[in-house]
Formats: C-alpha cells, structure tokens, sequence
C-alpha cells in the first residue's frame, strides 16, 4: 500500500532505499534497462515498507492498514448524488434565480457549470481516485500546498455544524405536521403581535398597508427559533426542545457512518432516490393548484438586461460552489474510496446533470406553491409573497401549505420529510470527509468509535445554533467561514492541480487510470478557464465586499474582530504548513529544499505496489521525452496541450 503520510516527504533514509522512485529518476543522467525498472521499484517499494526503526523514524508509529472500498460503484454515485443534491438546491437555487434575473440567470449558471463546476468536480474525482487519498494526504502531489486540503476540512466542519441545526428545525417543522390543524396556520395570544391566521384567505392587496404579520412568520420566529432582536447582549440560552430535535440528526448520521462507507453506500440508496420520489408527488400536486402556472412562468421568465451583470455571475458561481459540494474536501473524500479504474468520467455527468435537473425541479415545485399563494392571496406582485433562504422552506412554503383544503398534513409531512432526507444526505457526506481525515491519520480508529465522537462533538457545538441568537451565528460563520474561506481556497486548489502538479501530467494520470485520451474542453478549462474565472469572482467578492449583516442587523465590534479571525484560521492553514513542509526537508540547498517542497512524494501514485511501480516507469519515460532547454512559452502550451 502506497501510504500517503506527510513524514516520508523527509525521510532520508526512505528516500535512499527507493533508489528508483520518480524523483531519483530525473536527477540521474543515466537510464536504467526498461525490462528491470517496474520490477526494481515494486522491490524498492515493498523493502520501503519492510525497514527497520533506523531507517523509517518519522512513520514507524503508522500502521500499513488497507483502505476501504466501495461495495458496489452505484454506492458511490448514489452516495455523490445525496451529498451534491441538498437544501441548497431547494431553497437556495430558486431564490437566487429569482433574485438575478430569473430565467436569464440559468444562462450564466449553466455556463459556469460547464466551465467551473464540472471542471472542478471531474478534476476532485479523478485525483483522489488516483491516489486513494483523502481531501489532505491528496497534497501528496505537491506538499507545500497541504494547507488547501486542511483549510477546506475547517471549512467543511463548520458547515457540518451549522448545518445539523437546520435539520433540527426541519425535524421540529416535521413533527408539528401531524398535528390538526396545523400549529403555523393559527395565531397564538402568546406571541404578543397584530397577527393573520395564515389558513385564512385575505386580499394581499388590500392589506399593503397593515402592519399584520402571518402566523407562518410568527410561528418560526417566536415559537420555533424564540429569535432575539439583537446579540448584544449574548446569545440567550438553547431551546430545548430544538436541543432534543437536533439528537435525531446527530442519531441518523452516527448509524451511517457506523460502519464507515460500508454502512454509508448502503444508506445512500435511500438518502438518494426517497426525495425524488416525494418530489415527483409535490409536483403533481403542485400543477394542479391554481395560480401555480403563473408562480412557475415567473420562475423561468428571464430579465435579459441583468444577464450582463457582474453580480448575477457571481451569485451563478456561488451557487455552483454550493450545489456540487466543490472545493470543500467532500467529492475527494468519496472518491478516495473508489476502484482505480471506475469510470469517474460517467459518475461526473450523472451528478452535475442530476443536480441541475433537481434544482429546476425544485424550483417548479416551490414557485408553483408561491404563486398559487400569490393567487389566493390576490397579490399584486408574487415577490411580495417570496422569503429567501431559510425563510421560503419555514415560512412561505408553511404559509401556502395552511391554505390547502385537501389534507394538508400530508403535503406538510411530505415537504419536510424530503428536507431532512435531503439534508442528511449532505450532512453525512461531511461527516464522512472528517472521519476519512481522522482516520487518514489515526487507521487503528475503529469507524464506529470516531461515528461516535463526530456526533457528539457536533451535536455540543451545534447547541449554540439552537439559542435565540443561533441564526445570528450561523449565517456569520457560513459567511467568514465558509464561503469566503473556500473561495480562496479553490483559486489555489486550481492553480495546484493545473499548474504546480501540471495539466499534462494530470492528463498522463487519466490515461494510465482509465486509458482515456483527455479532451481540449478539459485540457482548457484546467488551465486557464476555471483558474481564470475562480481569479476574477475572487476579485470581485473582495471588491465589492460590504460589512457583513443580518437582515439588516449591524453586528457588535467584536463579533467582526471574530469574524476576521475565523476566516484568518482557514486561509492561514495555506502558508502555515507550507512554511512547515519547507523546514522539516533535509536538502543542504535552500533552492533544492524549495523545489521539492512543490514536488510529489516518492510514494504518491496509485495505491496497489505494482502499479505505482508501472507508473513512476511511465513519468520517468515522459520526463526524459521532453526537451531540456524550454521556453517559458514552450512550457505553458506542453503544460496544457502536450
């Protein structure tokens, strides 16, 4: 087993033993007889494991464990779809829509699916593949650019976090569904406000100027997230019974990942095809409520003069990042475990188009609800009637759902379901990248044991998105902690993988692994494209940033200063370790310390001996093809087309 730990990156010893691996190849002037080479690194490689204390100090304490696999390769497709296909996709996508242009927007989404999103995803497949490594041992490729891999696992944390507490506001929404009437479709006393019991029909129109508030509203913001005005004077104490609600979430993912992927590919069966399944019922549902044609139209009407705007690409891009789970460690993760020659290829085209197909869906089935709401309410205009984020999955659907004649327990019951189903789906897909980065370094961790103790780490930090000022905090740590953090991190995910480790060599890569030519599309979009338009978002973002907000609440000095800090610890991760890798190599030579630094490990590879002793054959034989003396403009072409 080629095991991927950072201490043989300086090892001495184990470089001298490997006296055939790829690096020792280019600094030797004589070639070796073809016929010995596979053989003599396969020896090379299985003594490297064989060593003594004396010559293996830094990874004696690293047991040679094998990594798991898949059961079957549908496991992982269907395991890829459930963690891609999430909330995001059906409240977030449809607002966004709305908000940059409607239909117009799915013009620049889909062409930043095509030239960042699937990029990304296919390149994150195909290298993890490769290497049977996770989101940080994948660095192995270049080590100095280890950093990216741990940020992004901080980010993932972070969102897995947050994003348990949105299951459990599902799960309280879930509950309350059986009850008769619905508790959201009445007002109660103890709100204390001028209130509308949301199951009545009253003209839109004619109340503009009321200052009445639907029961749909005050039920998620008094009666659910008991939501404080300010934070200034702290964050309140949890609810208990979010707290009880957010044990079913943590229970669902710790079962999953009893087993590791074992128990998690048999899982995604379900976590994957049970939302179509509800979907497909709202839909039929939906088409026949009247007024939902128009919600529908107004989804897809597209506003032709804001396609051109800097901010509706941005917000396409965003939205990519965010359907397709790129840049965060996750499609690494699962991908680690595949078979060296699964078609990833396939798998890729299945997702991104299953994704965006369940995005329109999900939009149809939203905007249908909206604007039988906007029908039934006879409002003038259907945006007066739309909540974005959390707010059009817990206050607006709930709202239209109130009015339903025909037993709208059910549809409320099937609605939240799929919201769960769908959100665990994406919650185990993060809880698996950091059992994959615990377990990575610690193989002698039982599954089950590190199932455990994710769940209740998360389970007690997910307590505090459970007080009345837990959604202050969590929209602030998605903003400094996620977002922008991967942001950064995928320009220089980018510019590792197509620059540093080189497009070519990644094209030799998908040739030795599935014996496929890589196409110009590909070729392309890896090394200028994507990094390009990853740049200009970048710069974008950070040009046009504003002081962070919450519905309009300025946040205390201090929380900012945090803020900063969270960021600070996730894109710091890059240079720390870079800085680190470049101390802990034994090179006498700061230039040649340097150098290797960006190089790959003498391991990295694929995982089986004998064929990473095949292919350090094949990049000694292509590194002695190419030509000594190089332009810089030889090199940038042979880089992308050679």
């Amino acid at each position: 087993m080629a095991t991927s730990n950072p201490g043989f990156e300086c090892d001495e010893p184990a470089v001298v033993t490997l006296e055939h691996s790829a690096a020792s190849f280019s600094e030797r002037n004589r070639k070796p007889p073809p016929a010995t080479v596979a053989s003599t690194l396969v020896k090379a490689i299985e003594r490297n494991f064989q060593t003594g204390p004396s010559e293996m100090k830094l990874v004696t304490n690293i047991p040679k464990v094998q990594r798991d696999k898949w059961g079957k390769d549908i496991e992982f497709l269907l395991s890829c779809i459930a963690l891609s296909v999430g909330l995001g996709n059906v409240w977030r996508f449809p607002f966004t829509a709305l908000e940059n242009g409607g239909g117009a927007f799915v013009i620049p989404y889909l062409i930043v699916l095509l030239l960042v999103g699937r990029p990304i995803y296919y390149l994150e497949m195909l290298i993890s593949q490769f290497s049977s490594r996770g989101c940080i041992n994948v660095y192995d490729a270049s080590p100095a650019m280890r950093g990216i891999g741990v940020g992004q696992t901080y980010s993932t944390f972070i969102v897995m976090t947050y994003y348990a507490s949105l299951m459990a506001i599902t799960m309280r929404y879930l509950i309350a569904s059986f009850g008769d009437p619905l508790p959201w479709s009445e007002c109660s006393e103890s709100w204390n406000a001028t209130c509308i019991d949301s199951r009545l029909i009253t003209n839109l129109a004619a109340n503009a100027t009321s200052a009445a508030v639907t029961s749909a509203e005050l039920y998620f913001v008094k009666d659910v997230l008991h939501e404080a005005s300010t934070i200034h004077g702290g964050i309140g104490t949890p609810d208990w019974r979010l707290v009880l609600c957010l044990l079913v979430p943590w229970t669902c993912i710790c079962l999953t990942l009893i087993k590791g992927i074992k128990s998690s590919g048999k899982v995604a069966y379900f976590l994957a095809i049970f939302p179509y399944v509800v979907m497909l019922v709202l839909l039929v549902r939906v088409c026949t409520l009247e007024g939902a044609a128009d919600g529908m139209l107004y989804f897809i009407k597209p506003q032709w003069d804001r396609i051109f705007e800097a901010k509706v690409w941005y917000a396409a891009v965003t939205q990519v990042f965010f359907s397709l789970t790129i840049c965060f460690g996750n499609v690494m993760m699962y991908s680690s475990y595949n078979r060296f020659t699964n078609n990833v290829y396939r798998d890729v085209t299945i997702v991104s188009v299953m994704d965006t197909l369940t995005s329109m869906l999900a939009g149809f089935i939203v905007f249908g609800v909206i604007g039988h709401l906007a029908h039934v309410l006879d409002a003038p205009n259907i945006q007066q009637v739309v909540r974005g984020g959390a707010g059009l999955a817990f206050i607006t659907y709930p709202d239209a759902i109130a009015k339903f004649t025909f037993w709208p327990q059910f549809f409320a019951v099937a609605f939240f379901l799929m919201l769960f189903v769908l959100g665990i789906g994406s919650n185990v897909g993060m809880a698996t990248t950091i059992m994959t980065v615990i377990r990575d370094r610690f193989p002698h961790l039982q599954p089950a044991l590190v199932a455990v103790g994710i769940a209740l780490v998360g389970f007690a930090i997910g307590v505090i998105y459970t007080t009345p000022g837990g959604q202050y905090l969590l929209d602030f740590l998605d903003f400094y902690g996620a977002s922008f953090v991967a942001l950064v991190l995928a320009v220089f995910e980018m510019i590792t993988f197509s620059w540093i480790y080189g497009t070519a060599r990644l094209c030799r890569d998908i040739e030795f692994m599935l014996g496929i030519k890589t196409g110009l599309y590909w070729r392309i979009c890896w090394g200028f494209v994507t990094p390009s338009m990853l740049t200009a978002i970048l710069v974008y973002h950070i040009a046009t940033y504003e002081t962070f907000s919450f519905n309009g609440y300025i946040y205390p000095e201090g929380m900012y200063a945090f803020g900063w800090c969270v960021f600070a610890a996730g894109v710091l991760q890059l240079p720390a370790w870079a800085v680190y890798t470049f101390l802990k190599r034994k090179e006498p030579d700061w230039k040649d310390r340097f150098l290797h630094c960006f190089r790959p490990t003498h391991d990295w590879g694929p995982e089986d001996p004998e064929l990473n002793a095949k292919y350090h054959e094949s990049v000694y034989k292509d590194e002695q093809s190419l030509p000594r003396d190089r332009s810089i403009a030889r090199r940038i072409y042979d880089n992308v087309f050679s």
